[in-house]
């Protein structure tokens, strides 16, 4: 503490001042910690965490099963945050009172509501159960049956599944041939947000029947140069500039008009969601500079290539495109694993104008290669105002988040568990999100073959129609 004289300056005062008060307040903090301990059981999502000091644990519950969860995470940041062991998440913990709390992911939209139990369910402090074929078989169906809400929407009878498949599985079954079975089983689920992950093999993403097929990043980002070639031939006044790792890309049009896409919502920059949030903000600043956004006509937002990442980078996104606050959608999870009709309370997600903002005319290009947070983005756009117009052809229809579990095996795979509502209650999980103007050939080999790119033309013209109009 540094002292002029004999006197104390203002500055090592206020020192003192906070040195003083430190103890009570890291206090304060260590209780609401200590006030975590305990078990924890999620409304919805099947799953139990328990808190023990610095250290959080996931179970998986079924009917049938209790395992060590996929994450572990400890203790950092401030009161209730953890971090997830390997660094891939980040999660924070409210009490609310003594035996509720609610979780929320950083980068995720809502929040899980939590239950306080007395203790840990027996047959999660038992030894972890056989992991032979047929028991794999049965916590894989198990979850599923317990935990997937499109069922009936997609017309599968899951106990015909069951009784199609479970035949083929014995005590003999090798691992390629178990495995062979549940990668059939998502095969026919035909649902985006699906996975098995067997050591180093990987079934992930079988996508709805009829999209186009690709295989793995490599034909994607094919894909994706197959595009902004096209893109870049419509007498763009200069090549895209580019930020978050060739991610994001803008171009001013000819006519007052601009150009905006994204190729997910995810890998701007090394690290969390922060890092990426923040790189997508300086993006957005320079792009949405007041002088462009004065001189703006209108917009072609094209998320026809797009993979996903946080939901809420979309939010953010979302906001640099509203001059008022709205409701983007409502998210709620299946929590009763005998009734596949029964959810949490829809929850909302508001997007609230931030920043420097573009509020005129928007043209919407999406594709079946339009998945996760690049549908739950082009869903929070459908209810902007003025809405914009949808060009192309349906998104995939795979909007939850995915749920992890781990298999008796140590096996891992994932399935969804959550809808997306709109103001008017609907989802647009599985059907996707149709276009307002169906392009047939969008993202064609055909179409792209002949240099054409229909979808981009009517985006527009649409535009050229609604800034005479005034919309």
């Amino acid at each position: 503490m540094k002292k002029s004289g004999t006197r104390i300056t203002v500055a090592a005062l206020a020192a003192v001042t906070v040195m003083t008060a430190a103890p009570a307040a890291t206090a304060a903090a260590s209780a609401r910690d200590a006030a975590l301990d305990g078990v924890w059981q999620t409304d919805g999502y099947g799953t139990i965490i328990t808190v023990d000091g610095d250290r959080l644990r996931y179970f998986d519950m079924t009917a049938i099963s209790c395992l060590a969860g996929v994450m572990s995470a400890k203790r950092q940041g401030g009161p209730g945050s953890f971090v997830a062991d390997d660094g891939s998440r980040q999660m924070a913990i409210r009490l609310q009172g003594r035996q509720r709390a609610r979780l929320r992911y950083v980068g995720a939209v809502g929040e899980i509501g939590l239950r306080r139990l007395p203790a840990l369910p027996a047959r999660c402090s038992v030894k972890a159960p056989a992991a032979d074929p047929v028991t794999v078989f049965d916590v894989f169906w198990t979850t599923f049956a317990e935990n997937y809400p499109f069922f009936a929407t997609k017309g599968v009878d899951w106990q015909a599944v069951r009784d199609r498949y479970r035949p083929r599985i014995g005590p003999n079954t090798t691992d390629a041939e178990l495995f062979g079975v549940l990668r059939d089983i998502l095969k026919d689920l035909g649902d985006a947000h699906t996975a098995l992950r067997a050591g180093k093999d990987e079934f992930a993403r079988p996508l709805r029947p009829g999209t186009r097929p690709l295989d793995g990043l490599p034909a994607f980002m094919a894909l994706n140069k197959r595009v902004l070639d096209l893109v870049e031939k419509h007498d763009v006044q200069k090549p895209l500039t580019t930020w978050g790792r060739g991610v994001i890309g803008y171009a001013d049009l000819p006519g007052g008009f601009g150009y905006l896409r994204l190729a997910a919502f995810d890998g701007y920059a090394d690290g969390c969601f922060a890092a990426n949030a923040k790189e997508l903000d300086r993006a957005l600043d320079e792009i949405f500079t007041p002088a462009r956004t004065s001189r703006l006509k209108g917009l072609v937002l094209d998320v026809r290539l797009n993979f996903g990442g946080y939901d809420a980078l979309g939010i953010q996104l979302a906001s640099r495109l509203t001059g008022r606050p709205y409701v983007a959608y409502a998210k709620q999870a299946r929590n009763d694993p005998s009734d596949p009709t029964r959810f949490t309370r829809a929850r909302p997600t508001w997007v609230r104008p931030a920043g420097s903002r573009y509020t005129g005319p928007i043209a919407l290009l999406t594709s079946p290669l339009t998945i996760s947070a690049g549908e739950t983005f082009s869903q929070a756009m459908t209810a902007r105002t003025p809405a914009p117009r949808r060009i192309g052809d349906a998104t995939q229809g795979a909007f939850s988040d995915f749920l992890w579990r781990t298999l008796p095996n140590g096996w891992t795979f994932a399935l969804p568990n959550e809808r997306f509502l709109t103001r008017q209650g609907t989802t647009f999980d599985v059907t996707g999100i149709p276009p307002q103007d169906r392009i047939a050939e969008t993202l064609s080999d055909g179409e792209l073959a002949a240099g054409r790119d229909a979808a981009f033309e009517r985006a527009l013209a649409y535009l050229r129609t609604a800034g005479r109009s005034g919309r």
